[in-house]
């Protein structure tokens, strides 16, 4: 009790502490402005007697507050401009004057430093207050011309938005602490209104279409004129005829001309599509657009700039194309050709020469793959010449690691990878890699034990084939342009002195594609994992929280001394096993009613679960939609969806072939009892921008695996967990859970989950960004073998078991990849007692510190 109210009292210490730095900053922002100047602190916008604080309207005011200074929990934040206030504007003269000037005090350093010393001394004096100034952020002084220009350019603004009559007015609050707010007040008046909208076309060919293309026009009657809608609807046009044969067309040929003379608000548009220039030596010449067809097709497939002069030694016509090669043609044509979307006697189309590129670029056999158009000027018709540099056949790579974690003290590892392309000859890639890896455990300073005691080896073979490899044609369904592509996987590793020792084996054969650029579908046909557990006697020497608890029980009723141990001899938990058959047969004092009789009976069950050989035999579709443009966009949406089912085939099979059952009642495949499952996952993450380098950032993922027929359970690798640097930040991984239940297993794992973060990213200085958060989910079982009342989902009401964490983070950004360290506090423990879990250990002592690469979700 003593210790809790020493921690609360200096947690208070360190808030009050907090909260008085804050109070004295906020007081000091104005530290580097002069007298006759103003801070800006607050910059307003108001609409129609409305505040308006949408981001696209607020950028357009050049003269922008620091950045903080927006108040939070009342106070200012402008850390950058801190930062600023604290570097010395007159460095050098404040060192010239209290040091340099004073030859008496010159001389004493430089005899106690040495010369060299104190003028590195003195540099490094002022380059730190550089540092500062260029770390923190100037202060943002008022300047009216330039509140003039936003107002000016706030005015333009929505103008373009129909607002032609709109009036912008600014007014100025200036306070005698050098500080001072500005608001703009904008009243839109009436907006115009598009009214009619005539084409003069002057290429025959073009106005030939203009009723099939205006159908899809972004320019409606009666709607309000926007500017940006002219622009966008310059790009369909243009998009549309260079999709249709008219190869020199140019956005650059579009232009709108607009009249609101006398109109009473309303807007009449005459789009105009002029004829084509084409530029001579001293001339212009104007002709009128004409379409363009593909007459041939030329696929250079051993182009670069070694071989550009040699000539060709192979060539083959194929399916209308034309494939040439310097050395003898290493691809089959018909790999080459599956990857070209330009056609003989189609139509030029910009969108078959784009999915061309990505096609071949996709493939990974070519360096920069380039398409060239020729012009065939006897008969209006173009010449496809596509020039492919392929890489090198054979790839070695090698990865070495070396790590540490609570199993290991030091491990090694290497990691050798050899591909192949083009393996054999219709661009498919062939992997292989190996896994050799060595290390010692926390035992193993044991005289009779070597140093590295832990290994694994294994190897893996992968086979990507750039087509789906079925029996049955489905171009009509799966077409060539979505990029669809086949992996076959097969792997072995086996392990020792980690966890249980296990060897593993399993094959892949799945399916991907791509139906547009945001959307990518995987489809699993067959997924088949058989993990064989060696070392299942070492279970308790292992899961050793699980045996302190079964060992306390026995001491307890007397089963064993309370000087002896379940482990004896040592290394060897035969008693344990049998202690536990003994607990269940009722040869001991408990009765099935009691509590430890439970959780011995919890504990039998948990060690039959991860001991147990597994066979999984699944498929599995995944849809990810993935809304995000580039690196830099930090306003997308990413949706994910996966259904996976197991053991269905192995299961109807063995009903058709009258298999027989094992003493549980299950199936058995080569002596293993396969798993029948129903697995399905949504995450969805949203992304927020908010401007200024602030970010508000959502995750909300919910799973569940329910087993059924073969099964009573759920796999240990298939099964869901909480905590960790990527889901609760205030629990580690494997700690959190299920439900309201307080179990010591060393993995906690459950069969459904639910999980929920928000975010609030935002800059700090420099490469440095912060963050808020707030984390809130759990596991639970739900409809397989477990009792446990507090660890299983029985409806709405185990909802209020969702434990909440939150607490703030620090980052750094290397460009290519961000280092992120978080602190989490328990903020809602579900663990403790109902009316006793709102901020119990929330303090610096309990909380949870993570350490990650890139951001969390």
């Amino acid at each position: 009790m003593l210790s809790s109210c020493k921690s609360y009292k200096t947690s208070c210490n360190v808030l009050v502490s907090f909260v008085f730095v804050l109070l004295v900053s906020s007081c000091n922002i104005v530290k580097g402005v002069k007298s006759d100047e103003h801070l800006i602190t607050k910059n307003t916008i108001i609409e129609d007697n409305k505040i308006n604080n949408e981001e696209r309207v607020n950028n357009i005011i050049i003269q922008k507050t620091n950045l903080g200074m927006d108040r939070f929990l009342g106070f200012r934040l402008p850390l950058r401009l801190h930062i600023y206030n604290l570097a010395r504007p007159n460095i050098d003269s404040i060192l010239q004057a209290k040091v340099l000037s004073d030859s008496s005090k010159v001389k004493w350093k430089t005899t106690l430093l040495s010369k060299k010393q104190f003028d590195r001394e003195i540099q490094a004096r002022k380059n730190f207050n550089s540092w500062l100034r260029r770390t923190g952020e100037a202060p943002s002084i008022l300047d009216e011309e330039k509140t003039i220009k936003t107002a000016n350019r706030l005015r333009k603004y929505y103008y373009t938005k129909g607002w032609f009559n709109n009036e912008v007015a600014y007014e100025i609050q200036r306070d005698s602490n050098k500080q001072a707010q500005v608001t703009y007040k904008i009243i839109k008046n009436k907006p115009y209104i598009l009214d009619s909208i005539t084409p003069i076309i002057s290429s025959p060919a073009i106005d030939s279409l203009y009723a099939r293309f205006s159908k899809r026009s972004l320019l409606k009657k009666e709607e309000q004129y926007d500017e940006s809608n002219f622009e966008l609807e310059r790009d369909r046009i243009t998009t549309y005829l260079r999709n249709n044969g008219f190869y020199y067309f140019g956005k650059d040929y579009v232009r709108f001309f607009t009249d609101t003379i006398g109109t009473n608000h309303k807007v009449n548009t005459e789009l105009v599509i002029a004829n084509r220039s084409i530029r001579g030596d001293d001339s212009i010449s104007v002709v009128p657009f004409k379409p363009y067809k593909i007459k041939e097709i030329n696929i250079y497939t051993d182009e670069n700039y070694t071989n550009q002069n040699q000539t060709i030694k192979d060539s083959i016509t194929f399916k209308n194309y034309n494939l040439y090669s310097k050395n003898k043609l290493r691809f089959r044509p018909k790999a080459l050709t599956d990857a070209v979307f330009i056609n003989k006697g189609d139509k030029y189309s910009d969108l078959a020469r784009s999915r061309t590129s990505r096609y071949l670029n996709d493939l990974q056999m070519f360096r920069y793959p380039s398409i060239q158009y020729v012009e065939n000027e006897e008969d209006t018709t173009l010449t496809a010449n596509i020039y492919l540099e392929p890489k090198k056949k054979y790839a070695l790579s090698l990865d070495l690691d070396v790590s540490q974690s609570n199993i290991q003290t030091i491990g090694f590892s290497v990691t050798p990878g050899l591909k192949i392309r083009n393996v054999f000859r219709g661009a498919e890639t062939l992997e292989i890699s190996g896994i050799a890896a060595i290390g010692a455990s926390e035992d193993s300073n044991d005289d009779d034990e070597t140093f590295f005691d832990i290994n694994e080896f294994g190897g893996n073979i992968r086979l990507v084939i750039p087509r789906l490899f079925t029996p049955f044609n489905t171009d009509s369904i799966i077409p060539k342009y979505m990029s669809p592509s086949t992996a076959i996987n097969l792997s072995a590793t086996s392990q020792q002195n980690i966890g249980l020792d296990k060897q593993t084996l399993s094959g892949l054969l799945s399916y991907n594609w791509q139906p547009t650029n945001t959307v990518t579908n995987t489809l699993e046909l067959f997924n088949v994992q058989f993990v064989k557990n060696l070392n299942t006697s070492n279970y308790f020497g292992i899961y050793s929280n699980s045996f302190s608890r079964l060992n306390s029980i026995a001491r307890n009723i007397g089963y064993i001394n309370s000087d002896e141990s379940l482990e004896n001899p040592p290394n060897s938990y035969t008693l344990a096993d049998t202690f536990i058959d003994d607990v269940l047969a009722g040869n001991t004092s408990l009765t099935s009613n009691d509590e430890d009789f439970i959780t011995v009976n919890s504990i039998e069950e948990r060690q039959q679960r991860l001991t147990e050989n597994n066979l999984i035999f699944s498929s599995s579709f995944d849809y990810k939609k993935n809304r995000r443009t580039s690196l830099f966009d930090n306003d997308f949406s990413i949706f994910k969806w996966r259904v996976e089912l197991a053991g269905n085939l192995l299961s109807n099979l063995s009903e058709i072939f009258g298999s027989s059952k094992n003493g549980d009642g299950n199936y058995e495949v080569f002596g293993v009892a396969f798993s029948q499952y129903f697995k399905t996952e949504i995450d969805y993450i949203k992304y927020f921008d908010l401007g200024r380098n602030n970010v508000f950032a959502f995750r909300s993922y919910a799973g569940v695996a329910i087993p059924y027929g073969n099964s009573n359970s759920i796999p240990f690798a298939e099964s869901f967990f909480a905590g960790g640097p990527n889901d609760n930040r205030a629990w580690t991984a494997y700690n959190l859970g299920p439900g309201s239940s307080t179990t010591i297993n060393e993995f906690n794992e459950a069969n459904f989950k639910i999980h929920l973060s928000a975010e609030q990213r935002f800059g700090l200085f420099g490469n440095f960004k912060g963050a808020l958060f707030i984390d809130a989910g759990n596991i639970w079982n739900v409809l397989d073998n477990v009792e446990d009342d507090a660890a299983t989902l029985t409806g709405f009401s185990s909802l209020k078991d969702i434990a909440v964490g939150s607490g703030f983070g620090l980052r750094y950004d290397f460009d290519f990849f961000v280092l992120r360290f978080d602190t989490g506090f328990k903020t809602y423990d579900p663990s403790r007692d109902l009316g006793n879990r709102w901020f119990k250990d929330y303090n610096f002592r309990n909380a949870v510190y993570n350490i990650g690469i890139n951001y969390p979700f």
